[in-house]
């Protein structure tokens, strides 16, 4: 079932480059005319117009608002939006044809595969960055610096009954544990559940569960016991609010996140185009701009970028069907 799943996930992500790099062509031909550019830059993208919708994760919205903040400042007739339903709701949203564009924190799920090919909708699985999930605390907090997984796994596996930091560890203060997180539909909760708990969606669910990661950082930084995960940036936004935890005596940066060493808690970031959106110019230049520009969006929106051998073996494929 794997390997049917993986060729399945090969041809689909080759037949959508093709389409990327088919409608790019034809765009670029059809502006290539003898007919003077509208910019007097003669930018061939000053044409491009149009509706671009996009929803998703909510840890790569940031992302792909910046990706969209950028490419409208290079083509203004072309409206971006950028919706947050989480990574499942963004999928159930694209594989219904409502939007061109579906972010996710994990890879597309084969429920959602099924959903998408039974409406007839193809897709492309693109990479566009890397990222961390951050386990944080309370400021005041001086006891939990350092969490191994086993005892995260202990908070948070289903039917855990810890509500008091003394049962994590009989050295920590009495104090009451008040944990917040992630609703079921993120692709934030899918990855943490299945690296910490073992099993993707196993998970106790009496804690304050939201899409909104700044109901979980408010959430935290009012409560001295509080306790969440969420993805890197949003902790490196709210440094001032939140302390981050070592697991098992890493701590997550860029550097421990682009190397692997920040286990079992980093990831890649992943945006879906269909098939349908990219024969529509608009749609296929934010793409190929997206991929062009991954650093600087990365960088905008203080995610970790992909290193330069992380880039080059999608990037291959990608110029390998453009040569062709």
């Amino acid at each position: 079932m794997s390997s049917t799943r993986s060729e399945m996930r090969r041809l689909a992500r080759y037949a959508i480059l093709l389409a990327v790099v088919a409608s790019v062509a034809l765009f670029a031909v059809a502006c290539g005319s003898d007919e003077p550019a509208d910019d007097a830059s003669g930018d061939a993208t000053a044409a491009l117009s149009g509706d671009i919708r996009i929803d998703g994760s909510s840890t790569v919205g940031p992302l792909t608002e910046a990706a969209a903040e950028f490419f409208q400042e290079e083509n203004p007739d072309v409206r971006v939006t950028v919706g947050i339903s989480g990574t499942g709701g963004g999928f159930e949203k694209f594989c219904a044809g409502e939007t061109d564009i579906s972010d996710a924190s994990r890879q597309i799920e084969s429920d959602e595969e099924e959903a998408c090919a039974t409406a007839g909708i193809e897709w492309a699985e693109v990479q566009i960055a890397l990222d961390g999930i951050a386990v944080v605390i309370n400021p005041e907090n001086d006891w939990a610096g350092n969490l191994t997984a086993d005892q995260l796994k202990m908070i948070w596996n289903e039917g855990s009954t810890i509500d008091n930091w003394n049962q994590v560890d009989p050295s920590f203060p009495d104090v009451p544990l008040e944990l917040f997180g992630p609703g079921t539909d993120s692709g934030t909760f899918d990855y943490f559940t299945d690296a910490i708990n073992g099993e993707e969606g196993v998970s106790r669910t009496d804690y304050q569960a939201t899409e909104d990661d700044n109901v979980a950082v408010q959430g935290v930084s009012g409560s001295k016991g509080g306790m969440a995960y969420f993805g890197l940036s949003y902790y490196e936004q709210n440094t001032d609010k939140l302390k981050v935890v070592a697991v098992d005596g890493v701590t997550p940066s860029r550097e421990t996140v682009q190397s692997g060493e920040y286990t079992p808690l980093s990831r890649p970031l992943f945006i879906y185009p269909s098939k349908a959106a990219l024969e529509r110019p608009e749609v296929a230049a934010f793409v190929e701009f997206y991929l062009a520009n991954a650093d600087r969006i990365a960088e905008q929106a203080l995610f970790v970028p992909m290193t330069a051998e992380q880039v080059a073996a999608p990037q291959a494929v990608v110029d390998q069907l453009i040569a062709q």
